[in-house]
Order: structure tokens, then sequence, then C-alpha cells
């Protein structure tokens, strides 16, 4: 009773905070100093027609690298700890019911189109909503449509970490070639920026969020892996 009503007080609590800070909401008719510069400049100092991927890879780029190495670090100890749970179990293994046949021929016939639509989200992010973590998301539902048709089959995770380590070394010389032949970490200027709104512009920001996009597709597919293992225990 008493876990109850704390849990209603807290609830109570933090909706009147938010809906008082919904009801005191005024919108700012202009953009402040920092926002009006990137709205102005960006697409002429970086060549990318979407101005929110050229912040992020570029003028935001060592908090790019943050979010990038969280996430590494959680698909480490979702392997970790799925590891040793599996080594814990002493169970057979338990009989999976077979997939059906459309299923397994939608599997055949969608894997390649999602594997290409995921490469032009993350390859064509500067010209349009998208970027590396989109398009490496859109990897791994391919790696989940896998997973669900073949419950069975054995993945490897040879070549998942072997993409994942290697995309992730790229993104890191990028950025330090960025320090030294440029204006800082991840300037998408070591490139040519060519012209805007064409696919090879925007300097190197296409080529970050390649190896962006690699990187996220395998470290959410190792995931996947780690997790369809476990539940076969």
């Amino acid at each position: 009773m008493i876990k109850r009503f704390t849990l209603i007080l807290l609830l109570a609590g933090l909706g009147a905070i938010f809906a008082g800070l919904m009801l005191d909401y005024v919108p700012d008719s202009e953009l402040n100093r920092t926002a009006d510069y990137y709205a102005k400049n960006t697409a002429a100092d970086l060549g990318a027609a979407n101005i929110v991927t050229a912040i992020i890879v570029t003028y935001r780029g060592l908090d790019t690298l943050g979010e990038v190495t969280v996430l590494f670090l959680t698909a480490a100890i979702v392997g970790l700890v799925l590891a040793r749970d599996r080594h814990d179990q002493s169970q057979p293994d338990r009989e999976l019911p077979p997939t059906g046949e459309l299923l397994a021929t939608g599997t055949r016939l969608l894997l390649p189109l999602i594997l290409l639509f995921g490469a032009y989200v993350f390859s064509h992010g500067h010209l349009t909503p998208g970027g590396g973590f989109q398009g490496g998301a859109i990897l791994a539902s391919g790696m989940l449509l896998m997973l669900l048709s073949h419950p069975l089959r054995r993945f490897g995770h040879r070549t998942i970490a072997i993409v994942e380590s290697i995309a992730g070394l790229a993104f890191v010389f990028i950025g330090v070639l960025g320090i030294a032949l440029a204006g800082g970490f991840l300037d998408n200027r070591i490139l040519p920026t060519g012209t805007l709104g064409e696919l090879f512009s925007a300097g190197a920001i296409p080529v970050i969020y390649s190896f962006v996009g690699l990187k996220v597709g395998a470290e959410f597919s190792s995931m996947l892996l780690n997790l369809s293992e476990t539940e076969e225990l």
C-alpha cells in the first residue's frame, strides 16, 4: 500500500512539473545566435544539404564518437552477460517449431532490399533525412529477419566482429585526419565539398556515415545474435 501511494505521489509530481513546463512554454520568435549561424552558414561551410547531419557529424563530432562508443560498450556488455548465461545453463536445447514457407521465402526476397535500403540511408544522409545510425538499424533488421526465418541456424560472430572493428577504426582514423588536415576532429573538409545537393558532396560526411552505419549495424546484429542464442537454451 505504501509503495503504491509513493508511486502515485511520484507520478503526480512529475505530471505537475511537465504540465507547468507545457503551460508556460513560449516558442522563440527567432533563432538564437548559435542556431542562426548554423542555419545560415552550415551548407556553405560544409557542403551538406542536410544541416542536421552536418551538425551531428562535424560540429559535434566528439559527441558522435561518444554515442558510438556507448553503443559499442552496450553490445559488448550484452555479449558478455549472455555468454555467461549460456555457459551456466545446464538444460538441453529445446526444439524450436519450424518456420513457415512464407516467412522463409519472404526473407529471401526482402533481405537484399533491406540491405540496399540501409546502405542508401547512410550513404545519402548528407542529402536527405537519415544517416549512419538509422541505416545501421535497418541493416540489423535484416539480421533479425534471418534469425526469425532460420531459428536453428548458427550464425558466426567473426564476420560481424571484423566489420565492426574495421568500421570503428576507420571512423576514428578519419576523425584524426580531420585534426591533421582540416579544422578539427571529424572535419569533413579533408575531402572536397563538391557541389551542394549532389551525391558526391559534403566532403567526407558520406564516408564517415558509411562507416558509422556499418558499425551500428554490426553492433545491433551482434546483440540480436547473442539474444537468439540465449533463447535457444
